[in-house]
Order: C-alpha cells, then structure tokens, then sequence
C-alpha cells in the first residue's frame, strides 16, 4: 500500500508569483506517480500547500477517477482562526475527499506534528514544497527521508 501512497507536504504561505508554475509542477508530479501506480494522494489539511495538493488531486480526479484523495488531519477544530473563505474551501475539499482521518479530537502541543508523521509512515512518495531548513515542512522533510520516502521538491 505505501508504494502506492504518496503524502504531500509545504509552506502555508506560497509566493503569489509563483503560485501557477507550482502547481502546473504539482499536477504534473501526480500524474506521473499515477501512471506509475500511485493511486492514494494524502494531505494534512493546512493552508497554503496543502490545499493547493488537495485541489490538484481533486481536479485530476476527474480525469483519474480511481485515484484517492485521504486527508490525514490533525484535528476536527483545525480551522479556529482561519478566515471565512479559507474555511469554505477546507470544507469543500473535506466534503469531496474520499477519506478524512484525525489523529486528535482536539488540538494539543504536538498534533501537527503526529499528523506529519502520520502522513509519512503510511507513503512511499512525499511531494513537497520547501524553501525554508526551519519549521514543520522542514521536519516533515527529513523525516521523510529518514524513513526512505522518494522526495520530490517542487521549490
């Protein structure tokens, strides 16, 4: 089942002037990992890369409409804070996935990262988008190396 997950991980915030050449990147990394049997896509929900992923696997969904979008969430209050239209588009892209899992009822010190390191453990491919060699991506990243994922960085 690993070899054919692949976890998606990246900064919240995507520089505006990059944000299409990212993503047609994006969508063209998943449909090379489809054609190469990659059929479940999971992300963690965040803002910014992980909702680009997200929205990339739901539109190539309709091309690819056996592949799997599963969101590995961290909590069912994730989105206290966000404002009302990234909350509408959390939950579009909830109501459209094919699998929500939540490693915690509620936020505590830490849930992000056992999301991440769920997201990790359960794929054999990590797409990602990191600039940064600090912060959750950062960590994600390399753990992801450590547990012998192929690494592909969209940065």
């Amino acid at each position: 089942m690993k070899n054919q997950t692949c976890c998606f991980t990246g900064h919240r915030n995507i520089p505006a002037n990059k944000y299409a050449t990212i993503q047609k990147r994006l969508e063209s990394e998943i449909v090379n990992l489809i054609h190469q049997d990659v059929r479940n896509f999971c992300t963690g929900g965040a803002l910014g890369f992980d909702t680009m992923a997200a929205l990339a696997v739901l539109k190539l969904k309709e091309e690819f409409p056996h592949i799997r979008l599963i969101l590995i969430l961290p909590c069912k209050n994730q989105t206290v804070g966000w404002n009302e239209a990234d909350k509408k588009i959390y939950g579009q892209i909830l109501r459209q996935a094919d699998k929500a899992v939540y490693t915690s009822e509620n936020y505590f010190n830490g849930c992000m990262q056992k999301r991440n390191r769920d997201l990790v453990v359960n794929s054999g491919v990590c797409i990602c988008y990191l600039t940064s060699e600090k912060g959750g991506t950062f960590y994600t990243v390399n753990y992801a190396k450590q547990q012998g994922l192929r690494v592909v960085n969209l940065a």
